[in-house]
């Protein structure tokens, strides 16, 4: 069953009534309805196009959060081999809000980290709705530091709504361990390359995303904070969010303009939602050509390449 968006109402009322036609053909067999609701499908498919020609930015985050959008653990199993999950950060827990551990990527010995928001109810409780605990972000610092041993590429997934604000988590360090996770990315030798595939949401997504190469899909977003947060600081109102997400400048198009996303992944019409497999072939591309872009560069030259990239943020226009 389809999950559609707000904006997609006139959608699914097109989509509905062509399978309203075919249910009845499949009742009477005397009936032959393909035409009405192939003639459906057409203007359903122009106006899916319609719809996602220029997303606003507001349309773009609800896309980003779509549930059935692809998450960490579904790229894994797509575009990796041999994947090794390896838990726990050897000081408190495993949080079941990142996953990672070792695997193949084009036959290459890779380490892979994301976060993984979980498919059903039950999952999305187990997985914390993608938002880490700092023994997440530990675990983190723990396959970086793996990696950089024994030279492996790193390769981050990145869908957070942010890192988990509760009590517990402040209390065992929260900042200091997105901080460190931060640190660990600036400082590994080896090419690190990330990919925002729906939402990226505040420190807790810039701690996997501190990399050489960082790229976006077409309809993910990257902020400080998210529109909600922002318009009930500013304006005291949440409502307010469709204002706040123009002012972020949150969507891939607008970043890629401010020089932080490095590359835009394109997604099938509708949304990587619509078209898993297409979506998570996309990104399987971008990652191998990135990684390729970095295989010359020795471990200083890495370094120094992602030190420069990051301060060179904000500069643009600075001059003026």
């Amino acid at each position: 069953m389809t999950n559609y968006l707000d904006f997609e109402k006139p959608l699914a009322e097109i989509e509905g009534k062509a399978e309203e036609l075919r249910a009845v053909a499949r009742e009477n067999q005397e009936m032959d309805l393909e035409a009405e609701a192939a003639a459906l499908d057409e203007k359903a498919g122009a106006l899916l196009v319609d719809l996602y020609k220029d997303l606003t930015p507001w349309r773009k985050c609800q896309v980003a959060r779509h549930p059935d959008r692809p998450h960490c653990k579904d790229y894994i199993e797509a575009i990796f081999t041999e994947y090794t999950p390896l838990a726990g950060d050897r000081n408190f827990a495993d949080d079941h809000a990142v996953m990672g551990g070792l695997a193949r990527f084009d036959d290459q010995a890779v380490v892979v980290i994301g976060h993984e928001k979980g498919n059903d109810t039950q999952s999305r409780l187990t997985h914390n709705f993608g938002m880490a605990r700092p023994e997440g972000y530990r675990k983190a610092i723990r396959l970086m530091e793996m990696a950089d041993q024994f030279r492996l590429p790193i390769i981050t997934l990145v869908d957070t709504p942010g890192a988990y604000p509760g009590k517990g988590a402040e209390e065992r360090g929260q900042s200091e361990a997105i901080a460190r996770s931060t640190e660990k990315c600036l400082q590994v030798k080896v090419p690190l390359v990330s990919v925002v595939i729906g939402e990226g949401g505040s420190g807790g997504a810039v701690a996997f995303a501190t990399a050489n190469r960082l790229a976006m899909l077409e309809h993910s977003i990257y902020s400080v904070i998210s529109p909600e947060g922002c318009a009930t600081i500013l304006w005291k109102d949440a409502e307010r969010m469709r204002e706040a997400a123009e002012a972020l400048r949150l969507t891939a198009q607008d970043l890629h303009q401010l020089e932080v996303c490095d590359k835009i992944i394109p997604e099938p019409t509708g949304g990587a939602h619509r078209h898993r497999s297409d979506a998570m072939e996309n990104v399987r591309v971008a990652v191998r050509d990135m990684l390729k872009d970095l295989s010359d560069l020795s471990p200083k030259e890495l370094l120094k390449e992602r030190r420069s990239k990051f301060l060179a943020m904000g500069s643009k226009g600075l001059a003026a």
